[in-house]
């Protein structure tokens, strides 16, 4: 028999026979290990402790104490857990597929009636009896002919279909769990008593097209989030709760900040409130851009479709582009133009218009660029992914060696505006060259190199995403955090040579020969909609004082105070605060509950003590008590409190 070389983690290696399993080198290691084991790393690849190892090779044994791949078998193995509850429930269901996703997994049922809350009980509690039971799980490669007869026998045409995707010469495989079988590339835990019972719940249903397909049948989907114990179940349980509470389409409609309607899917149909907190943030950023160097421009919303044919992007964009038909008088054919979904080819535009010379360069132009982008139906979800937004988008034009200093200056920027904005902290990720690029090793070598250099410069730490760079060139992607510990991915920083080099963009280099600059890709915000979102629900709707869009109420305790109320508010606004008077016939504490509803950070309240005194006593948000200070003491105070970030 031939033998195959093993190699550990810590560097010593073990001849086996060909053929041998993960399970049986866990075995030979240690009978606890052997015990303990779940899956296996070979060559970096995730296998089944069942699959037989035909070549040598780094082996690493993993077992529940290893979180990433401890959670992706959990899930894995819970997708067929609860397809099988589904099936034994209702044995006419058809099944689909099952992924592994964020924090748990789904899968598709193709089933007449709609699941119901109650339905979801049920099948959670079959899914217990499963893994009470401790079944076995078993694993097998069909040929081809053998899984197509099996699943059209049993009447699963998805499952056919499936199998007929399967490219020629990668293995069918089969997985039992227990006596019911799904096809499935593996791998699985070795037992239903493997899975931790008390670390996992479903979550919801939702309708979703098979293979992502609208012209496809609509199937059932049902969610499921899983951990590795009780607690982490609660704990993302306790965060899903906070963040159904910090919802922006929640508080978007308690604050009046904006609303959607029918007529203009994905469009966003601005409130006063909302539209407040939009132009306070626009006038920050363009502040801080004006200070980094930048130029503001404005280009055309409407472009013809000769442009997006030069960039590339009409091939490789068009099933996202909103297209304008136009009879131009006189034309024999209708003008054919798209609503641009992206700024840069505009941005080109203006670089070309006049010689540039080296001496020009960096030339950092930003917009404040209305883009449309058709997104389906399905995947839209209030300001997060909306159809119509505004990006805070700039594009430096630069020389290969100016960029690592741009990066720098770039990142520096972020870090700041991100700061002033709420978020302490963010992660960088590098994304590489991918395979399939343009360019020498060596143009890769250099821009990726500027890249790093331009993190460390910084001190900063970072990760690097192999193989996911464009392939004109290699990006940072910039994911902060909010309060209560969910990742957005905002910022992104890209270098690219192919656009210049598509829309003909030069400058005369120092050497008086023309050459090609980089263009710079870079957002901080991506687009204001979304970042708005993101900002309405890290402060759960009370946005802190300059942001605020109804800044302050003062609010009458008697009527006689009504006169006294009015000045106040005057004084307020001459001193640029937002401010506002309620003087109608109720309680004052009716009045303050509405006004916390509405999330005022600020309510005055005003009765004859205070007029006799010419004070106000402050009442703040989500805080007990009052605080009483002389009128000029307040507006002081406050207009302090308000000033942005970047003008104090």
């Amino acid at each position: 028999m031939s033998q195959i070389s093993l190699t550990f983690p810590d560097g010593n290696s073990r001849d086996y026979p060909a053929g041998i399993t993960a399970a049986e080198v866990a075995a030979s290691i240690a009978p606890s290990l052997a015990r303990n084991a779940i899956s296996a790393f070979l060559d970096g690849q995730h296998i089944d402790l069942q699959w037989p190892i035909q070549k040598s090779g780094q082996i690493s044994i993993n077992t529940m104490k290893d979180s990433e791949p401890a959670l992706e078998l959990i899930r894995h193995d819970l997708a067929h857990i609860m397809a099988r509850a589904v099936q034994e429930l209702w044995p006419d269901v058809k099944v689909t597929i099952g992924p592994v996703r964020d924090q748990g997994w789904f899968y598709d049922f193709d089933r007449a009636e709609p699941f119901t809350p109650e339905d979801l009980g049920a099948i959670e509690a079959r899914m217990k009896q499963i893994i009470a039971a401790r079944e076995p799980v078993r694993t097998e490669v069909w040929d081809r002919a053998r899984a197509l007869a099996h699943y059209e026998a049993q009447g699963e045409s998805f499952k056919v279909e499936l199998v007929n995707r399967i490219p020629e010469g990668e293995p069918i495989r089969m997985y039992w769990h227990g006596n019911w079988q799904d096809l499935c590339r593996g791998p699985h835990l070795q037992s239903t008593g493997q899975v931790p019972a008390d670390a996992f719940k479903l979550t919801h249903v939702a309708g979703a097209y098979w293979l992502g397909d609208s012209s496809r049948p609509m199937l059932q989907r049902i969610y499921g989030v899983a951990f590795r114990n009780r607690d982490d179940l609660k704990a993302h349980l306790t965060m899903l709760e906070e963040a159904a509470r910090r919802d922006h389409r929640k508080l978007g409609r308690e604050m009046e900040l904006f609303h959607f309607q029918e007529e203009a899917p994905g469009m966003v149909f601005w409130h006063p409130n909302g539209w407040t907190i939009y132009r306070e943030l626009e006038s920050y950023m363009r502040r801080r851009l004006i200070r980094a160097g930048y130029k503001e421009i404005k280009t055309p919303q409407v472009v013809d479709r000769i442009l997006w044919e030069k960039s590339g992007h009409w091939e490789a964009y068009r099933e996202n582009m909103f297209i304008v038909e136009v009879d131009e008088e006189g034309a024999r054919e209708k003008r054919i133009n798209a609503l641009k979904p992206m700024n840069c080819p505009c941005h080109v535009q203006v670089y070309n218009q006049g010689l540039k010379s080296y001496r020009d360069l960096p030339l950092r132009l930003a917009e404040f660029g209305s883009c449309h982008r058709y997104e389906s139906s399905g995947s839209m979800h209030g300001l997060m992914r909306v159809r119509g937004f505004v990006q805070d988008d700039a594009h430096i034009f630069c020389t290969e060696d100016q960029i690592e200093d741009e990066c720098a200056g770039f990142i520096a920027l972020l870090s700041s505006v991100y700061q002033d904005l709420g978020f302490d902290g963010f992660d960088i990720k590098l994304s590489t060259r991918p395979e399939v690029r343009i360019g020498t090793d060596a143009q890769w070598d250099k821009v990726e190199g500027a890249l790093k250099g331009a993190i460390e410069k910084l001190g900063l730490p970072y990760e690097i995403n192999p193989g996911d760079g464009a392939f004109y060139g290699p990006k940072l992607d910039f994911k902060l955090t909010d309060a209560i510990g969910r990742e957005w991915q905002c910022g992104t920083f890209q270098v690219d040579p192919n656009l210049p080099e598509r829309l003909s963009a030069e400058y005369v280099g120092e050497d008086g020969a023309k050459h090609r600059p980089y263009m710079l890709h870079r957002a901080v915000l991506g687009s204001f909609e979304r970042f708005i979102g993101i900002l309405i629900e890290n402060y759960s709707g009370k946005m802190p004082l300059w942001l605020a869009p109804r800044q302050v109420v003062v609010a009458s305790i008697v009527s006689a105070a009504d006169d006294y109320v009015h000045e106040v508010v005057a004084a307020l606004r001459a001193a640029g605060l937002r401010a506002e008077a309620d003087t109608r016939n109720e309680k004052i504490n009716y009045k303050v509950r509405e006004h916390s509803v509405g999330k005022v950070p600020v309510i005055m309240a005003v009765g004859l003590k205070e007029v006799e005194e010419r004070s106000v006593s402050i009442r703040r948000l989500d805080r007990q008590g009052s605080e009483n200070h002389t009128l000029d003491a307040a507006i002081a105070m406050l207009r302090d409190e308000a000033t942005p970030p970047d003008l104090r």
